[in-house]
């Protein structure tokens, strides 16, 4: 509630009513100028004390309502004094952890930070633009650390604003990875991974080779051998059979043998 009122009552260029109390009235000899800043202070005042009681709950109107505009901000920032705390503990802890993503815009993050500068600010605890600048640097992903070591080697000093227009153009000059590229890469990715898992199910799904047996030779048998082409007997001249198959050339043979032995054992004796 404070908070809108206050935006309202710098429009109204009333808000110095909330800073310090009424003066004590004038001396009779005052000048006219003091008599009307004076009056100007206490109806002005008045303004501000009707407009704060109006967005009041009843309780807190019962409480109030013979305040001046002073007396009722030092009041309420007195009941909210915790719930104030709490709110800037909040603030300064994202203002310390809020990160930039890498890939996303620049500006909006910037904006973001200094949302939570002003807020400390409203609060009655501003911090330096320095410090502000330091937070702001530090919360920068990797794809700018370029631009905050020369910032840092140069000793740059500038506001918020300042350090908003140098990032939007530092930011032109960094190189984002298209989309298109992003997709073709993964494309690839999964066209090969997808190959490698074809290649082992058609290596599993091929028959393993046998081991050639050596065939050994098998005998063949006797009545398969050809048969020799038999002519005229030498020693017969009987067709169908050789010499050595002749009865007669056997039996002659034998005849001769017997002969030659008995000769041999007749010149013995």
């Amino acid at each position: 509630m404070v908070r809108n009122l206050r935006i309202v009552l710098k429009h109204e260029r009333k808000l110095y009513v909330l800073d310090a109390p009424i003066p004590e009235d004038p001396p009779a000899n005052a000048t006219k100028a003091v008599k009307d800043a004076h009056n100007k202070h206490v109806n002005d005042s008045t303004d501000v004390a009707c407009i704060m009681l109006a967005t009041m709950v009843p309780e807190l109107q019962k409480d109030m309502e013979l305040m001046e505009a002073y007396d009722m901000a030092v009041t309420l920032k007195e009941m909210f004094q915790q719930q104030a705390r709490q709110e800037r503990f909040e603030i300064v802890k994202n203002l310390h952890s809020y990160k930039m993503t890498e890939g996303a815009s620049v500006s909006p993050h910037v904006l973001k930070m200094k949302g939570y500068v002003d807020q400390l600010d409203r609060l009655g605890f501003p911090i330096s633009q320095e410090l502000a600048t330091d937070l702001i640097l530090n919360s920068l992903p990797e794809s700018y650390s370029q631009f905050v070591m020369n910032y840092n080697m140069n000793n740059m000093e500038k506001s918020i604003s300042e350090l908003h227009l140098m990032l939007k153009t530092a930011e032109q000059n960094i190189k984002k990875p298209s989309s298109n590229v992003l997709m073709v890469q993964k494309g690839k990715g999964m066209k090969k991974k997808g190959k490698g898992k074809a290649k082992v199910a058609k290596a599993a799904a091929a028959p393993v080779a046998k081991p050639v047996e050596q065939v050994k030779p098998q005998p063949v048998p006797a009545s398969k051998h050809p048969k020799e082409k038999e002519g005229n007997c030498h020693f017969c001249h009987a067709p169908g059979h050789w010499f050595r198959n002749c009865k007669l050339y056997m039996e002659d043979l034998k005849k001769k043998n017997g002969s030659a032995t008995t000769t041999t054992r007749t010149h013995q004796k």
